[in-house]
């Protein structure tokens, strides 16, 4: 590790060039103001005056070791008049830069100044104002042969010098000091009374702030503080927790299942729930049951929080939204309440009471859905039973005046007794034919196979007659089973539509029953033990902060605009 080298200090002392003839050679003077009474010089050795150092635009006066003063050497007036003038000089607070700009301009106008405040008085001294913004043209200096030249003074086109202002009765501060006080003394005496002034000013403004901020903040802070523990009527809340199911049967694989067991399936009832338990017709609805207006109106509850008893609906309504809380949950699909009242039974009375008109929201929400639905089978099944009683009626009409239950039966009865006579004719004709083959045929027994021939054609016309006429002639009896046949099947149709829509209704009635919602409790509500409201503690100290953000607020604000103003 490497220090870094440390150079000493050395001051360069300089022979002083030769002052001009028109200005007297100044003494050399000290940083220190000015005393009531000159302080002795000493003169030098050489008889010349000492050179200035100057360390940043500044100039200083050495002061060699041989200048030693004399007990009863006195200043000149001149020197006492020049040390005077640039106490006072140095006393105006000039910056770095002005000094530097009167050194300039001292050169400039060929003058010797020992020191940036000597140049500031030389200047002065010769009219000329060393800090004026003018041009360049305007510090230029006239020929000393020029008209209008007098012993070597300066002229310049515009000239302004400070002027002194008259006091007036003002009780200013002397630039005089005591007779046996030092510079040193002076200015540490200055120093202390500065400080001491500063320390009062900060003392009033901390006084100041300290009583904003105990009549803006505390004061208020302490109101609400006494008001939450000694004054507020304890409030007690019930809470529960209540979600919307539906019994809707989940099919595998489809979309629907994805979301059927969560509480995006309920949310719009969900929702809807929600809103009317927050809504003016729940509050009302509650009046009417139980009395919420009367027991807010109650004595024994503080000003604050008491409710009038010829209040208006909306007035109670905004008691009834800070009273009874209500929130959703959506991810889950839970509904949290609190309902807040001034003892506990009370507020576990109001919290089952809102449960049921959330019931009975419910079912109303799904009840038409439901109705409607059942509504469109019941109608369907009860117009195709209608239709197949008439159906019904007509075979039964039909079978009644044509006396015949089972055309098909008849039908085929007919047939089977033409079949029969058709045969037994056929026998007959074969042993009538047999007895004319023989040469002496017996003739009683050719006659009577013949009548009996005659008498099966007869039957068999007759049963010919019956299959295709009635016995009026009217209607042949394959018309009557064609008309039998297509009651028969328009009641079989009919009876068929009954069952389909017997079907249907009985699908309507489960897909109803799978529309119905259930509120299903979480949460029974119970009445607590200890009071939840006020939270003492909690409420002041936000108290606390919304008053410090209140005067802060105006504060910063009040600054704001101060500034800009005064800018």
């Amino acid at each position: 590790m490497t220090t870094k080298p440390k150079a000493k200090k050395f001051r360069i002392r300089r022979s002083a060039p030769a002052a001009p003839t028109q200005t007297p050679p100044p003494a050399a003077t000290t940083p220190s103001p000015a005393p009531a009474r000159p302080t002795p010089q000493a003169q030098p050795a050489s008889g010349a005056q000492p050179a200035p150092q100057t360390e940043g635009g500044q100039a200083f006066a050495q002061i060699t070791p041989k200048r030693i003063a004399v007990e009863g050497d006195v200043a000149s007036k001149g020197q006492v008049t020049t040390e005077n003038t640039i106490d006072a000089i140095r006393k105006e607070g000039l910056t770095g830069r002005q000094l530097r700009m009167a050194r300039r301009v001292a050169q400039k106008h060929n003058l010797a100044p020992i020191s940036d405040f000597d140049a500031v008085r030389l200047l002065r001294e010769n009219g000329v104002d060393p800090f004026q913004q003018s041009s360049m043209l305007e510090l230029v200096v006239p020929d000393q042969n020029d008209k209008g030249a007098k012993d070597g003074a300066l002229t310049k086109s515009k000239i302004q010098l400070p002027q002194t202002v008259p006091s007036g009765d003002a009780n200013l501060p002397s630039t005089e000091l005591g007779p046996n006080i030092s510079p040193a003394e002076a200015r540490a005496a200055q120093i202390a009374e500065i400080q001491a002034g500063i320390a009062s000013r900060r003392r009033k403004k901390m006084a100041v702030l300290v009583t904003r901020l105990a009549f803006f903040v505390f004061l208020p802070t302490l109101i609400a503080g006494y008001y939450f523990y000694s004054v507020a009527t304890p409030m007690y809340a019930t809470n529960s927790e209540f979600l919307i199911q539906k019994s809707e049967a989940q099919s595998p694989g489809a979309l629907g299942s994805v979301f059927g067991g969560s509480g995006l399936a309920t949310s719009q009832d969900s929702i809807a729930v929600q809103g009317y338990l927050g809504s003016r017709e729940a509050m009302q609805r509650l009046n009417e049951d139980v009395g919420f207006i009367s027991h807010f109106s109650a004595e024994n509850i503080d000003v604050l929080q008491r409710l009038e008893p010829d209040a208006s609906n909306s007035t109670a309504y905004k008691l009834y939204k800070k009273y009874v809380k209500i929130g959703y949950d959506p991810t889950e699909g839970v509904i949290k309440m609190e309902v807040i009242a001034a003892d506990p039974t009370t507020s576990e009375l109001y919290a089952r009471k809102l449960i049921e008109y959330a019931e009975e929201r419910v079912d109303g929400i799904t009840g038409r859905v439901r109705e409607d639905a059942m509504k469109g089978a019941r109608a369907s099944f009860e117009d195709a039973e209608r239709k197949r009683e008439s159906a019904l009626q007509v075979l039964a009409n039909l079978q009644e005046s044509t006396q015949i239950l089972d055309p098909a039966g008849a039908t085929a009865e007919l047939q089977s007794r033409l079949a029969q006579l058709e045969t037994r004719l056929l026998d007959k004709e074969l042993q009538l034919a047999g007895q004319l083959e023989n040469s002496r045929p017996n003739q009683a027994r050719v006659n009577a196979l013949e009548t009996e021939v005659r008498i099966t054609e007869a039957q068999i016309q007759k049963v010919k007659a019956e299959m295709t006429t009635t016995g009026s002639g009217t209607d042949s009896q394959a018309r009557i089973n064609a008309q039998i046949r297509v009651a028969e099947e328009n009641y079989q149709t009919r009876t068929l539509l009954e069952q389909q829509a017997l079907q249907q209704l009985e699908t309507a009635r489960i897909e109803s029953e799978r529309q119905v919602r259930y509120l299903s409790l979480g949460v029974e509500p119970t009445a607590p033990d200890d009071p939840t409201y006020p939270r003492k503690f909690e409420n002041t100290v936000l108290a606390f902060l919304i008053f410090a953000g209140i005067y802060l607020m105006f504060s910063l604000t009040a600054s704001i605009l101060r500034e800009q103003v005064s800018s």
